[in-house]
């Protein structure tokens, strides 16, 4: 796939986030990383509902766009389509302490949970080829990403 490639489509550019997907290696990392650059540049000066209905919006836009590349792919969970891992990541941060260091380590554990997937996230990726399944997987992973921090403040308090 090339640039002109994602550009051909509204759906292959939302869901190849914006040509991050493109970058390799590792282009799921890639789409975090510019999904959290986003986040800090255009999502965290909003007002805490407009936050949370921004994530809810690209979620639901993210299922069509998803799907929508993947049919174009003939794949349904291509590698390159990172607006999961985008959508993701705005979730977490929305809900984690704005502070440098927190964002970091809610970073490095939201890509650990995608990369290992504990069930059932590895069962979801398995069973669901569709643009739900591959939103859903990543919710979970940010699901994961957020309880493991919430732990860690608590015992570190």
């Amino acid at each position: 796939m090339t640039p002109a490639w994602v550009l051909g489509s509204p759906a292959r550019i939302i869901a190849f986030g914006l040509g991050s997907g493109l970058i390799r290696p590792a282009p799921g990392t890639w789409g975090t990383l510019a999904g959290w650059l986003a986040y800090v540049w255009l999502v965290q000066p909003l007002p805490d509902w407009q936050r949370l209905a921004l994530v809810v919006a690209a979620g639901v836009v993210g299922v069509w766009a998803c799907a929508r590349a993947g049919r174009d792919l003939g794949v349904a969970d291509h590698g390159g389509i990172v607006w999961d891992e985008i959508v993701a990541i705005w979730l977490v941060l929305v809900l984690v302490p704005p502070s440098l260091g927190a964002q970091a380590a809610a970073f490095v554990l939201f890509r650990f949970f995608d990369i290992v997937k504990p069930p059932p996230i590895r069962h979801v990726d398995a069973r669901w080829k569709n643009g739900f399944g591959v939103m859903l997987d990543d919710l979970l992973a940010a699901g994961y990403t957020l309880l493991a921090f919430s732990l860690w403040i608590r015992l570190t308090q």
